[in-house]
């Protein structure tokens, strides 16, 4: 019963994890940043779908957390 002894270890360690769900939240704040600039009146149409925040600042957001999850994908953390 060799199997039954050994302890089952987690793919990545704790701090791998932790830089996973700030790299999640920084996705998640791209997105909400990216979000609204419509207009009431489909038949109006609104510039604010066309200011900085939402054509340069959220999709930079969007990628640097999708840098940020890849680099706590592949840090390997023993290797300190």
């Amino acid at each position: 019963m060799k199997n039954e002894d050994q302890k089952q270890e987690f793919l990545f360690d704790k701090i791998n994890y932790k830089i996973l769900l700030i790299g999640i939240g920084v996705i998640a704040l791209g997105f909400i940043l990216m979000s609204g600039g419509g207009s009431k009146d489909p038949k109006v149409f609104s510039e604010a779908i066309f200011d900085f925040r939402r054509i340069r600042l959220a999709p930079t957001t969007v990628l640097i957390g999708f840098g940020i999850t890849v680099y706590a994908i592949l840090k390997n953390p023993k290797k300190a």
